[in-house]
C-alpha cells in the first residue's frame, strides 16, 4: 500500500511533518483548517516536500526521524541539496568534534 511523508511549510514559516497514504486527501484537510490543531493555526499551509514508499511503517518511521531533524537539514531535504542535507546532519557540538578525535 502505498503511503507518503511530507512537509507542509505554514504562514508562520514553520514546518510541519507528517505521514499519509493519501496525499492529496490530507494536503486538502490541512490547507481547510481541518487537518491538525497546528497547521490550523497557522495558515496558510504550502507543501514543500513530499516522498512515495510502498509500505506505511516505513512512511512513518521517515516521518518520526524528520520531525527530529534542524531547520537547517529539512530545509536541505526540500531544496534537494543532499550535499548541505549531509553538512547540516554533521555534530557542530565543540565537545563532541573532540570525542572523535
Amino acid at each position: 500500500m502505498t503511503a507518503y511523508v511530507y512537509i507542509l511549510r505554514c504562514g508562520d514559516g514553520s514546518y510541519y511533518v507528517g505521514s499519509t497514504r493519501n496525499l492529496d486527501h490530507r494536503v486538502w484537510q490541512h490547507m481547510a483548517g481541518a487537518g491538525c490543531v497546528y497547521t490550523a493555526k497557522r495558515q496558510p499551509v504550502e507543501l514543500v516536500f513530499s516522498e512515495e514508499f510502498t509500505n506505511v511503517g516505513d512512511a512513518y518511521a521517515m516521518e518520526k526521524r524528520i520531525q527530529n531533524w534542524s531547520r537547517a537539514k529539512r530545509e536541505a531535504l526540500i531544496r534537494g541539496d543532499f550535499g548541505a542535507l549531509h553538512d547540516a546532519a554533521r555534530c557542530r557540538n565543540e565537545t563532541s568534534s573532540e570525542r572523535r578525535k
